[in-house]
């Protein structure tokens, strides 16, 4: 893509004849407009709120422990998936053992701090999903910034304050070619204002809609000198979330948005928005993009509820067979889905002693069952040779996911 100057465009029924340099003073900046809908579109997102409903309705119906459970990994799973499209590479598993406060996991001290600091904000937006007493506002996202970046915070990059120069997203192929370039610094505190009014307004358009126009606005805006991606993309978790459908670890699309080919698109779909801020346009593509992620994620989400839930109970079943207490259901259930369990991750989920913990898993190597890795702190459980081969054959079940534009 090539190198072009900031460029902020303003509103069109601002007199042609009045000078760039004042013209935001007589007429504020514009933001994207949100395009309308197409019949596809209404009838896809449709078919996403029919699926988040039924889903709400399966984890009030049946909060079942594995329930716990799932929600952590979403939660981890986000952060992973989040910080991966900004090159922080940390393995869902790994996200989940260092949420835990697990310190011996093999991942850098740069990996470590930036999972940390996402868990972090993510857990606080979390609690923000019914908070009645809430508005957005400049300091608010500043806040959240900070949260994220305050751990790499310079004078010559600044967390928690708008960026005080230039700032460009790289071509991945060339770092000497920037694929976009952010706004003038002078029109970031006009730009962030009406962003704030906007978000605190509402014109009836479908939260998730208003959601995916926030991401849009907030990371071509760019107004912070790093962290503007995930930022991004936590506001439209929080805004999925403030719906009130679904807790916030069941709304968020990050996860599919950091799947290889997802990620690629995304910053196809991007980039086609242009190198520099131009928020006069159609921006229907984005909308689909998003409503394409939304479905596949519900898809995705209520397809490991019912794995989760399965599994769940078939080692109930079999660790009344083998005369184990049914609290090692849940090491079992860790096993199953995320490839292996800690000593400190089932010690937590049951409320369990030290010791009690570590004499059921050994229990469990005593009788096949599972199988250590590693030794001392570090160590962790896979499955044994003695493992129930027809849970691990329903955990390991991939979901086939529709593509709901090609029907």
């Amino acid at each position: 893509m090539d190198v072009a100057d900031p460029v902020v465009q303003f509103h069109p029924t601002c007199a042609p004849h009045v000078d760039v340099m004042i013209t935001s003073l007589y007429c504020s900046v514009v933001l994207f407009p949100t395009p309308a809908l197409t019949a596809s579109d209404v009838r896809v997102l449709a078919d996403v709120d029919r699926m988040r409903d039924k889903l709400r309705h399966e984890i009030q119906a049946k909060p079942g422990k594995w329930a716990g459970a799932l929600r952590k990994f979403l939660t981890a799973d986000a952060v992973a998936a989040s910080n991966s499209i900004e090159g922080f590479k940390v393995a869902t598993v790994d996200v989940e053992d260092l949420i835990a406060g697990e310190r011996d996991v093999e991942v850098s001290e740069e990996n470590r701090a930036e999972t940390l600091a996402y868990e972090r904000m993510m857990t606080y937006i979390q609690t923000l999903h019914d908070e009645g007493d809430f508005a957005y506002s400049k300091g608010f996202l500043n806040a959240l910034h900070w949260m994220l970046q305050g751990h790499r915070h310079t004078e010559r990059r600044p967390a928690g304050r708008w960026r005080r120069g230039p700032v460009y997203v790289t071509d991945a192929r060339d770092p000497s070619i920037a694929a976009y370039t952010g706004p003038d610094v002078e029109h970031l505190p006009t730009l962030m204002e009406e962003l704030v009014d906007w978000l605190n307004g509402d014109n009836g358009t479908h939260p998730l809609v208003r959601a995916a126009m926030a991401h849009l606005h907030l990371v071509s805006i760019h107004p912070w000198a790093d962290g503007n991606g995930r930022m991004s993309r936590s506001l439209q978790t929080l805004m999925i979330a403030r719906e009130g459908v679904l807790a916030p670890e069941f709304s968020s699309i990050e996860a599919w948005l950091g799947r290889p080919g997802n990620t690629w698109e995304y910053y196809q779909v991007l980039g086609r928005r242009g190198s520099t801020y131009q928020p006069d346009q159609d921006v229907s593509e984005w909308i689909r993009f998003n409503l394409t992620a939304y479905h596949q994620q519900a898809q995705t989400v209520h397809a490991r509820w019912g794995r989760s839930g399965t599994v769940w109970t078939l080692l109930e079943e079999y660790v009344a067979g083998i005369h184990q207490d049914e609290r090692v259901v849940s090491a079992l259930h860790d096993v199953a889905m995320s490839g292996r369990v800690r000593r400190t991750r089932y010690e937590q989920a049951e409320g369990l002693s030290l010791q009690q913990a570590q004499r059921d898993l050994r229990d469990l190597v005593a009788l096949r069952v599972l199988e250590p890795v590693g030794r001392t702190r570090a160590r962790f459980y896979t499955a044994g040779p003695d493992y129930p081969g027809h849970v691990s054959e329903v955990a390991g079940t991939p979901t086939i996911l529709d593509n709901p534009y090609r029907r």
